[in-house]
């Protein structure tokens, strides 16, 4: 099996350098619907709510979409193994068209919700399973240089979702920010379909028993519940219900309880969804737990410098979105220049440069002057995008190659899980520490969603803007302390020298 990768570029080969090519545009093109569909939404809110009604449950566009894709990331991941990346990926972007198209025909807010669900469960397959056949697809030499573009498709994406979805929403209908995914997403289809050709195998792959390898369907179940019950627990806690309510704890409760039947399945499980030796290799548990803090702290800039721009430093909406978009500058640029980085020193010793250098970067935040300048966040932005393109990168290369074809979709799947179970967890904790911050300063008269009415409606006076500007500062800290996590990680975990296996 280790020499998969090697026969699956013959996409590469055998139809020369423009074969490839046309399937990298298809996996560039797919990574860009999964990133716009996370954001695009954000913006067209009151156009959406003002036709469909539901405003009490609008954040479960966001939040429906978003759990869909990380409880179905491991999932995916074992499937690409077991069955090959190009059956997973059309199906997937199958789900997702499907799903865009239902919610462009939606008639009330309950409708929408369910089919961006349904879009999340094919969006999924689109992030891990983009992913996992880069790496297919070119050696390890040339790898950072599509993750690089695959880096920067992402980014760009997510940073321009808000603006397309505006302009949609305003100058057409918002159901136009749906029906805008398929003639994209059809290209990409008809790009793997043509161009993309894996090895034939045998069927699936067999087990240790030398019978036909089957899909544990049971364990994907049961891990998908168990995700969407945490992930719904820490999304909604301290939002629409205390973090110490019934709600909270039955849900806890809950998924703790499917924790443990998840454990109990995948032990017994021929060919488990998540194998055990996902953790009991340091390399990759290692990176888990690097990029879950990665997915922590990045909360820090995507949700609350915006928010800074505009109140404290006063910059218009379009403005105070560049302040965080400069980061999507230098963080492809670092990611492509680290392999001449980790050629010299390893993967962990670029990674731990790269997340050193991004808590430093994050602890100077509190250090700006009130209410300061522009350029001041936007030139610590930049340098925190390079910082963490030094970072990220390494790490999804190097633990893409300690593992052989039919290992790398579950491994890859892994890492992409635990950046988003990071995001999610730092969405919730962040949140509640900003919101204590704003309460103490503002005597107990302040949350976030009092603060974005007052600063739509205008009266944000000078005491709120420094309990902004203590609340943001705060959450930088704890951004730098995620960061300073993750060093410590690679640095007591991850082994000196990656187990690079010969291509």
């Amino acid at each position: 099996m280790g020499s998969t990768s090697s026969v699956v570029r013959e996409a590469g080969r055998a139809g020369g350098t423009r074969r490839r090519g046309a399937v990298v545009a298809a996996l560039m093109l797919a990574m860009a619907l999964a990133a716009l569909d996370a954001t695009i939404v954000s913006t067209a809110v009151p156009q959406i709510v003002g036709d469909l009604g539901g405003f009490s449950v609008f954040s479960w566009l966001f939040s429906g979409y978003l759990l869909a894709v990380t409880v179905t990331l491991p999932v995916y991941g074992k499937l690409s193994d077991t069955f090959g990346r190009k059956p997973v990926l059309i199906a997937g972007a199958s789900v997702f068209l499907l799903g865009s198209l239902l919610c462009a025909l939606a008639w009330n807010m309950g409708a929408l919700i369910a089919f961006r669900v349904v879009q999340g469960l094919g969006g999924g397959a689109l992030q891990g399973t983009v992913q996992t056949l880069a790496a297919d697809l070119y050696p390890l030499k040339d790898r950072p240089k599509i993750q690089a573009r695959l880096s920067t498709v992402w980014a760009m994406s997510a940073v321009a979702g808000p603006g397309v979805g505006g302009v949609l929403a305003a100058y057409a209908d918002w159901r136009w920010i749906f029906l805008i995914n398929l003639p994209i997403g059809a290209v990409a289809l008809w790009l793997i379909v043509r161009h993309l050709h894996e090895p034939q195998r045998e069927s699936a792959p067999a087990s240790a028993s030398g019978t036909r390898a089957r899909v544990d369907w049971g364990g994907a179940l049961a891990v998908f519940a168990c995700g969407g019950v945490l992930l719904t627990a820490l999304v909604q806690g301290g939002v629409a219900w205390p973090w110490l309510s019934a709600p909270s704890l039955a849900l806890f409760g809950t998924g703790l309880a499917l924790l443990a039947v998840v454990v109990v399945i995948e032990r017994r499980a021929a060919e488990p969804i998540m194998p055990g030796w996902v953790w009991r290799r340091r390399t990759i548990a290692a990176v888990n737990l690097a990029l879950g803090a990665l997915g922590l702290l990045m909360v820090a800039p995507t949700v609350f410098l915006p928010t800074y721009a505009q109140s404290v430093l006063g910059l218009a909406p379009v403005a105070a979105g560049f302040v965080l978009s400069v980061w999507t500058l230098s963080w492809p640029v670092s990611a492509a220049l680290s392999q001449h980085v980790y050629r010299r020193i390893g993967f962990r010793n670029t990674a731990m440069l790269g997340i050193g250098t991004a808590a430093l970067v994050l602890a100077a935040f509190p250090l700006l002057p009130y209410p300061g300048e522009a350029w001041q966040p936007m030139l610590l932005m930049l340098l925190l995008g390079a910082a963490l393109g030094l970072f990220q990168l390494p790490l999804i290369v190097g633990v893409q190659s300690t593992v052989d074809w039919a290992e790398r979709g579950t491994a890859t799947a892994s890492v992409l899980f635990c950046r988003q179970t990071g995001q999610t967890l730092g969405a919730a904790l962040f949140g509640a520490v900003a919101n204590g911050v704003l309460a103490a300063r503002l005597g107990g008269a302040g949350d976030l969603d009092s603060v974005t009415r007052a600063l739509d409606s205008g009266a944000a006076g000078e005491s709120l803007r420094r309990a902004i500007a203590d609340a943001v500062h705060t959450v930088y800290l704890g951004a730098a302390g995620a960061a300073a996590l993750a060093f410590l990680v690679l640095l007591v975990l991850a082994p000196r020298k990656f187990p690079v296996r010969p291509e």
